[in-house]
């Protein structure tokens, strides 16, 4: 669906090679389709009531920032931009059933529209927060709102990525503060080591699931320093927190883990975290490569596991989308490993290069499934229509994948 190009372009300091993702025309048509039936359908470009929901739309401003870049049209640039203050407004603010109103941040209103994520973000779950009086229920808990870290790590990426295809400064320093306040919120020390909680309340006071998500430190460590890289590449002095401190935290936090997942959507994850790693590595972040092999060793072991299970195998009606996207995703980042390391030397440079070399053999995989999807029999089924929105931003997400995978290196400066 993708033709590769190869373009140079001049960094701060030096030339930068960088892979830029094209999508064919018919596959930008498909996106855009896609992502316009959402606009209209959740309130962002209609009078209809305005249904925000983190990760989905963390996924849909990047791609707004993808179909803007391939096709040229700055209508997309814009409705990334109207969806980013969307979210703001209403994912930063208290529910309108709930008894608090406001920005959960606590601040002015004035204050609040200036530093919009001092209080992250709501997840933007159907069902308010569990109170502290009820009982915890695991099946409830998954429709009930609150703050997800690994959303907040989406979100924190799609708002740099803003501010790499657009220049307006704002959008790294919110995204600086949002991750300031989430590292100060879910993780903590305990005698076995500095951990992390699952979901918190929506004003950050208490957690709501206490146990720790397996990729939580590493999304940290990843996002906070690709963070810090955009902070050091602006010509101008930032404002905002630097995340020197919560980026070293987070090292410690991952030192020795094993990353290892057979979830599609998990081993999507791990791809495209070892994409922003090749990437960055250009401009000096992840001196060394050492988390680099580390990823890849974990999606190759990951990726062998789930060629073996039968999922692909099963009807539509059996399947989960969104989750099998995120594979799909992941694997589209592999030419942007491979673009991102093939000129760097590493101690163990050898396996590093034929890692990404057996990478290359699943990547039809992530072609199959995006087929799969677009096939309209197999979106007729109740597990597509019952998370419609996740699908269809995703499966435009595989279509169009630059403005979610591709960093754009120079436009940091």
């Amino acid at each position: 669906m993708r033709q590769r190009r190869l373009v140079y372009v001049r960094g701060a300091t030096d030339i930068v090679t960088v892979s830029e993702m094209i999508p064919t025309p018919r596959a930008a048509e498909e996106a855009s389709e896609l992502m316009m039936r959402f606009a209209e359908r959740t309130g962002l470009t209609s009078d209809l009531p305005k249904q925000r929901y983190l990760w989905t739309d963390a996924f849909a401003v990047c791609n707004f920032l993808g179909l803007a870049q391939a096709t040229g049209e700055q209508r997309y640039t814009n409705l990334a931009l109207r969806l980013v203050g969307q979210v703001h407004h209403v994912l930063g603010s208290y529910r309108t059933d709930d008894s608090r109103s406001g920005w959960i941040s606590g601040l002015s209103g004035q204050e609040g529209e200036a530093h919009p994520t001092r209080g992250g973000l709501r997840i933007g779950k159907e069902l308010p927060e569990r109170r502290v009086s009820e009982p915890f229920d695991e099946q409830l808990e998954w429709r009930r709102d609150g703050q997800y870290f690994h959303y907040l790590t989406k979100w924190m990426h799609a708002l740099d990525q803003v501010y790499r295809w657009t220049k307006q400064s704002q959008f790294n320093t919110w995204a600086r503060e949002l991750a300031k306040v989430a590292h100060d919120a879910f993780a903590y020390l305990d005698p076995s080591g500095r951990r992390m909680v699952w979901k918190m309340s929506t004003d950050l006071s208490r957690p709501l699931v206490s146990s720790m998500g397996h990729h939580d430190p590493l999304d940290g460590f990843v996002t906070c320093t690709q963070l810090r890289t955009t902070k050091s590449a602006r010509s101008s002095t930032p404002s905002g927190p630097s995340l020197e401190e919560e980026v070293a935290q987070f090292a410690t936090m991952i030192a020795g883990q094993d990353w290892r997942t057979a979830d599609p959507l998990g081993l999507g994850g791990l791809l495209a975290d070892a994409s922003r790693v090749a990437q960055l590595m250009q401009l000096g972040a992840f001196a060394g490569g050492d988390l680099l092999e580390a990823l890849l060793v974990a999606a190759l072991q990951g990726l062998a596991h789930y060629a073996r299970q039968d999922d692909l195998r099963q009807p539509a009606s059996r399947r989960l989308a969104f989750r099998e996207l995120g594979l799909a995703i992941g694997l589209s980042a592999v030419e942007l490993i491979e673009t991102g390391t093939e000129h760097r030397q590493f101690s163990r440079g050898v396996e590093v290069h034929e890692r990404i070399q057996a990478l290359a053999s699943y990547v039809e995989l992530g072609s199959e499934i995006q087929a799969f999807w677009l096939d309209p029999e197999h979106r007729e089924t109740r597990t597509w229509s019952e998370h419609r929105d996740i699908n269809e931003v995703m499966l435009s997400t595989s279509l169009v994948p630059a403005g979610f995978l591709f960093i754009p290196l120079a436009n940091a400066g």
